[in-house]
């Protein structure tokens, strides 16, 4: 027994993760291609438009937000899918979000297990390292039907949320058999607010750290996300590509077209 899993991707780290038939959003983000957002020391602009709009998603079930205080993660568009719906959130969020009953403000490694369109699943948020002084998460997702993998650990889908590379991740691969990794890439390096004018501070992980995560992870597939479309990204697809092949991972990478549902698993 294991778990399916059919992503469709639709800009940047958005995209609906389709788990053993109940559809999961990460990130919502719904802002045509020349909106920006002045964010005091970087300004952030997307350049691409999302490959559905929110009058094209099939039913949303639930969402999985690694943090709500970034407009490139969540934009006011995306935010009126909160509305009514479950929602996995950092501790800050689910206060910022407030009042949404259904918003759960989650701490590292804090575990839910919830019903979501009538199947049973566990939530299981991760740690991060993204901008300082901001929470943002990550998630595991995990349920009593997805069965059992490497060493009789129960498997299980990771998706990493906004974070460059931390050892205290490792430990994942003693939990659970993750069968498929899905991360935010694109190796984001903005200005510090402490100086605005000095070397610029990396945000997410690029292909090397992607990479390095994915080994530790133990991990059955890779999923790249969030490497286009913004320019505080530093490593687009061709670039990720490449490091994959160096890295000698490259047949274990699945790499998602925008609007199109790709079966995982």
């Amino acid at each position: 027994m294991s778990p399916t899993l059919e992503i469709t991707h639709i800009g940047t780290a958005t995209a609906i993760l389709e788990i053993n038939g109940v559809n999961f959003l990460t990130d919502p983000f719904f802002s045509p291609a020349g909106t920006f957002w002045d964010k005091g020391s970087v300004i952030l602009k997307v350049t691409e438009d999302p490959a559905l709009r929110l009058d094209q998603l099939p039913v949303i079930d639930a969402v999985l937000l690694s943090h709500e205080d970034h407009p490139d993660n969540l934009d006011e568009l995306g935010r009126q899918l909160l509305d009514g719906r479950r929602v996995f959130t950092t501790v800050d969020g689910g206060k910022n979000l407030s009042p949404r009953p259904a918003v759960h403000g989650m701490k590292p490694w804090e575990e839910l297990e919830t019903i979501i369109a009538g199947k049973k699943f566990k939530i299981i948020a991760t740690p991060t390292q993204h901008f300082p002084g901001n929470e943002c998460t990550g998630f595991i997702v995990t349920g009593k039907d997805f069965g059992t993998g490497r060493d009789g650990l129960p498997n299980a889908i990771y998706f990493s949320g906004d974070t460059v590379y931390i050892e205290e991740l490792n430990s994942i691969a003693d939990r659970y058999h993750i069968c498929v990794a899905v991360m935010n890439l694109g190796n984001a390096h903005v200005p510090t607010t402490e100086d605005p004018n000095g070397p610029l501070m990396q945000i997410t992980m690029g292909g090397n750290d992607g990479a390095k995560l994915f080994r530790a992870l133990k991990a059955d597939v890779l999923v790249p996300m969030h490497y286009e479309s913004w320019g505080h990204f530093t490593q687009f697809g061709d670039e990720l590509r490449q490091t994959f092949e160096a890295e000698g991972i490259s047949e274990k990478i699945c790499w998602l077209t925008g609007g199109k549902k790709i079966t995982v698993l």
